[in-house]
């Protein structure tokens, strides 16, 4: 039998196994429950109740309540990078990609569940300081890393002039997340941000990135 155009089409889409998709089912739905409860008052129990699905089923995917955690955490971090769990792209201009991520960043931190989340584990952490650890590490110090390496690949090609890549990671995601989450957290009915208004802060923290770390901001020292 032939293959039509839509065969190849059709089976050139990637098939997600149904086990891969169980697990981001019920990785979804402990974030709900997490956000709704908190982590402490959060059991594997009632996370499979909700996902319909055994306590097993739960430990064989992730292990632990605290691997549950680390999954959704992850999830979430990877949102902020445009879906991309590896490193960024030095394909298309410094400016094009600071200003996505800078968006995506700026739209996720404001968001709020995020918000609800933040409070949450700033509340639980003396209690339970492995979800600090599991949150830094998943959360702040992978979207750093990953930006940082691409600081690193842009300055390697001679697109940007970084030569302390993660000093300049932390300034720029300092310069986005500026007082919008401060506000956020302690202010919410303050935290009216528009889109043009974030659009807006993200164009200016890119600006000022690129006057310092510009290939031709390093010329001109």
């Amino acid at each position: 039998m032939s293959m039509t155009p839509q065969n190849c089409a059709e089976k050139a889409v990637r098939r997600v196994p149904r086990g891969e998709k169980r697990r981001e089912e019920i990785a979804a739905v402990a974030e709900r429950v997490f956000l709704h409860r908190g982590f402490t008052e959060t059991t594997m129990q009632i996370i499979a109740e909700e996902a319909s699905a055994s306590k097993e089923t739960l430990y064989r995917h992730f292990g632990s309540k605290e691997g549950l955690f680390f999954e959704v955490i992850r999830s979430r971090s990877v949102r902020i990078t445009g879906g991309n769990e590896g490193e960024l792209s030095v394909e298309g201009s410094p400016r094009e990609i600071l200003g996505d991520l800078g968006l995506n960043l700026l739209r996720f931190l404001v968001n709020p569940d995020s918000l609800s989340l933040y409070r949450a584990i700033v509340t639980e952490v003396p209690r339970e300081p492995e979800l600090g650890r599991i949150f830094y590490a998943q959360g702040p110090a992978r979207l750093l890393n990953q930006f940082a390496n691409y600081l690193v690949s842009a300055t390697r090609c001679g697109k940007l002039f970084c030569p302390e890549p993660e000093l300049a990671a932390k300034l720029f995601i300092g310069s986005i997340v500026a007082n919008y989450q401060i506000l956020g957290l302690i202010a919410p009915e303050e935290a009216a941000f528009s889109d043009q208004k974030m659009r807006t802060h993200v164009n200016e923290a890119v600006s000022m990135f690129l006057a310092r770390y510009g290939v031709c901001s390093a010329k001109r020292s």
